[in-house]
């Protein structure tokens, strides 16, 4: 199939990193989206946990986790689907989650493509265990929010960090809901986080943040507005 030529002029082997297919991303989304073209109000600021995940809460007692991925943007949107549940933990304690999940009854599937595995629960549910060493990973595990299942999940501004570091059209597309529903302070917050870890990242984090309150709020974005331009907090 010949490459397109918006991402042959990015990428010419046609393999372009995470942050170029965010851009094409966004870029497309800038020329398509219409102001209030998102779901109404009321469905968007609903927060549920309909899917029943595993609950593994009283397996990893003791040992800092928390739920990343999908599922965890229940927490800042309205819940969607997903295959897998994904959590966090910290490298070194990689062996004795697996141990603990073991004796639990879930089974050994395979080793991931970055450090992690993936496994199966008793009720054949897949459980992905990705093992973390980012520098910004204890303070991270260390503020965590919970969902309304009440499963621990990474605060906002770390698991924006996760998914501007993947960038998938997934991810693009959970990180402008997620970006154009917080709040201005929680924004702030996302800003300072991603200023001090990712800075590369943060012109495209502003224009995420325009494009999740054009379609999510149904107002015109204004350019002008300190809350959506000004530089994070120091």
């Amino acid at each position: 199939m010949p490459i397109p030529s918006a991402i042959a002029a990015v990428a010419p082997d046609g393999r372009p990193t995470p942050a170029q297919r965010r851009r094409i991303l966004i870029e497309i989304c800038k020329r398509r989206i219409r102001p209030g073209t998102g779901s109404a109000s009321e469905f968007l600021r609903r927060r549920t946990a309909m899917i029943p995940w595993p609950d593994l809460r009283p397996v990893l007692r003791e040992i800092p986790w928390a739920v990343v991925g999908a599922v965890a943007t229940r927490a800042y949107m309205p819940e969607r689907a997903t295959r897998d549940l994904d959590i966090l933990v910290r490298r070194e304690d990689g062996e004795e989650v697996r141990r603990r999940l073991q004796e639990a009854g879930y089974t050994f599937v395979a080793p991931l493509a970055v450090p992690g595995f993936s496994v199966r629960s008793p009720d054949g549910v897949g459980v992905v265990v990705i093992l973390g060493e980012a520098p910004w990973l204890r303070e991270a595990l260390a503020s965590l929010r919970q969902d309304p299942a009440g499963y621990p999940v990474l605060d906002l501004p770390y698991l924006v960090l996760m998914k501007l570091a993947s960038s998938r059209s997934v991810d693009i597309g959970d990180l402008s809901r997620m970006l154009g529903l917080a709040s201005d302070e929680d924004l702030d917050r996302v800003r300072a986080v991603v200023a001090r870890y990712a800075p590369e990242d943060l012109e495209d984090l502003e224009s995420l943040i325009w494009l999740g309150r054009l379609e999510m709020r149904g107002e015109e974005a204004d350019t002008s507005n300190e809350a959506t331009t000004r530089h994070p907090p120091s």
